[in-house]
């Protein structure tokens, strides 16, 4: 069996109603975002494929992680904005950017409105994911141990973004 299948059942088995019980109820997080004003694109994700790079790809719609470390996004310390990689949706603000040592480029809110959250039991502990609420592209986990005043570290994947310096306009949504 194979490991990635193996999880898959596991996060299956997790999402029961019998396992539920096993798993802490958390409190929603400040500024959670399930319903956004951004129209979702009706376009498949295999639709993308050609759009994106193929590591792109793999993390923004088939859920992969980038090792940690390896996105120069994590030394982007330049004013501007931080937008999917697929749609170009703005997700970030730059100023809400830190170094959380973790590994991946994080920051302590997304832009209000651009981010969908859903559960996620891959792990088997309850997660927070988080995606493009456009084309819903997956960008991270969002967890609860952030600065203040939020509390809050939007964990990303560098290669579900690009960055647009400020001094750059922003490039038009794709459909």
């Amino acid at each position: 069996m194979k490991r990635r299948t193996f999880l898959q059942g596991i996060s299956v088995a997790a999402a029961s109603p019998a396992f539920s019980l096993l798993v802490p109820a958390t409190q929603a997080i400040a500024g959670d975002v399930n319903q956004t004003s951004i129209v979702p694109l009706n376009k498949p994700h295999k639709a993308w494929r050609t759009m994106v790079s193929p590591a792109a790809y793999q993390v923004l719609f088939e859920e992969h992680t980038e090792s940690p470390g390896s996105s120069e996004l994590n030394h982007e310390h330049r004013d501007g904005t931080f937008i999917c990689a697929a749609c170009y949706l703005p997700l970030f603000d730059s100023q809400h950017k830190y170094e959380s040592g973790s590994g991946w480029p994080s920051f302590t809110q997304p832009i209000e409105g651009h981010i969908g959250t859903r559960r996620d039991y891959m792990l088997i502990i309850l997660r927070t994911e988080y995606h493009c609420a456009r084309c819903g592209g997956h960008q991270g986990h969002v967890f609860k141990d952030g600065p203040p005043p939020r509390g809050e570290r939007w964990c990303n994947n560098g290669l579900a973004l690009k960055f647009v310096p400020r001094t750059d306009q922003l490039p038009e949504l794709r459909s």
